[in-house]
């Protein structure tokens, strides 16, 4: 059971009007969203900063934003926002083949070198401590320019930010992500954890 219940998604208008964005992503409106709404401004906050960090403004896809989303979940290990990421992912059009190895993005060849160094980005910045170093600069340079190295770092926060709502809350997780979480990563031991 999580720490705090969700509330409906008419509770808040502008939420209700805001979390539409999260139709096209997910399918459904994420019950922590519903659960910010006990702070509307929370919630509209978060949406309005999920859909900055999230436009795509380049070469860094939105598949691949996510691709780092999960990346990030999965260092700090929420479950909660594994599943989504992967999901998202997959509704933005990551390649098949990159969807069913994740866990493998630094030797199979489905990743570029790129796609590696940005996925390596999101591992390292998403640790306690955390581990960005002059070589991890570097590495990100050769591929990325500036701006892109800032989408990606905002979606890292952005996911940290929820790795740490959804863990703490213990959000329950929608029947949407489950399908996504097993299919794609329940061979590495997925599973709801606490967000049933």
């Amino acid at each position: 059971m999580p720490l705090v219940k969700p509330l409906s998604s008419e509770h808040d208008t502008e939420t209700k009007q805001l979390a539409e964005f999260f139709n096209e992503t997910l399918g459904f409106c994420p019950n922590s969203v519903l659960t910010m709404q006990h702070r509307p401004a929370i919630s509209t906050a978060f949406i309005n900063l999920n859909k900055a960090v999230m436009a795509n403004e380049g070469r860094v896809t939105s598949a691949l934003k996510r691709m780092i989303a999960w990346v990030s979940s999965n260092a700090t290990g929420c479950r909660y926002c594994q599943a989504h990421a992967i999901r998202a992912a997959e509704r933005y059009g990551a390649e098949q083949e990159q969807l069913d190895n994740i866990w493998e993005y630094r030797t199979h060849s489905a990743f570029s070198e790129a796609e590696r160094a940005a996925l390596d980005f999101s591992l390292a910045a998403s640790q306690v401590p955390n581990a960005v170093d002059e070589e991890m600069k570097q590495k990100l340079h050769k591929h990325w320019n500036e701006g892109e190295i800032v989408e990606m770092l905002g979606v890292i926060s952005l996911f940290g930010y929820l790795n740490r709502w959804n863990d703490s809350m213990g959000t329950s997780i929608e029947e949407g992500a489950v399908e996504s979480g097993e299919q794609y990563l329940g061979k590495h031991g997925w599973n709801k954890g606490k967000h049933i």
